[in-house]
Order: C-alpha cells, then structure tokens, then sequence
C-alpha cells in the first residue's frame, strides 16, 4: 500500500465505510436468526450519517493527535456529493468517522480499529 498519508480523506472514508458495514453486518448476523429484511434493517440503523456522526462524537476524546489530523482533514475536505436525507455537518462528520476508520484498517492499527468499531455498536 501507498504512504497513507498520499491518499485523501475521501478515499480513506471509502475504505472505512466498507470496514463499518462490514463489522456492523457481521455482529447482526452473530445475534438471533432474523429474515433478511430485519438483517438490513438493523444493519442500515447503525451505518447511516446521524449514528456515525454520534460514534464520532463519542470517541473523539480518545483520538491520539495522528487520528485527530486525519479527521479535521476529512472534515475539510470537499466532496462532489452533496448531504441527501442529513445536514451537511452530520455528513461531514460521518464521512470523518469513515476516513478515521479507514486510516487504521490500512495502517493496520488493529487494536483502535477494535476499540472504536466495537464502540460504535453500543451506542
């Protein structure tokens, strides 16, 4: 993998938006047997822009000043695609979470990878 600091923001929150869904699927698909309607239903709960924003809000005073860098930069950066069914800062801050997320999985930083994901489902 390329220096990880070369890649945008963007593209790290593409990488931990698939690492998110990934996690919250699996935990769905670990608790009772459901139809697979109820499967996305819960799994669509915590992937949208409101609960990840409040994941965000949530472990943010537990960021080391590396994950606090890659999160102002997500935060800042400009996307083509605009907020549909949240405000722009809900997104925002959602699309900060995705890059942090990213950042640790392709840094191989599995320990706060852990951490935070397993934190984002007990909110």
């Amino acid at each position: 993998m390329q220096n990880l600091n070369e890649l945008s923001p963007l593209a790290l929150a593409f990488m931990g938006d698939a690492i998110h869904t990934c996690f919250v699927r699996e935990k769905v698909l670990q608790g009772q047997r459901n139809k697979l309607d109820n499967y996305h239903n819960l799994a669509k709960n915590s992937c949208n822009a409101l609960n990840q924003k409040q994941i965000l809000e949530k472990i943010e005073p537990l960021l080391t000043e590396e994950e606090k860098d890659i999160v102002r930069r997500a935060r800042n950066a400009h996307s083509k695609h605009k907020a549909k069914n949240f405000d722009e800062e809900t997104y925002k801050k959602a699309t900060s979470f995705e890059a942090l997320i990213g950042f640790l999985y392709l840094s191989q930083n599995y320990e706060r990878l852990n951490l935070f994901l397993e934190m984002s489902i007990e909110l």
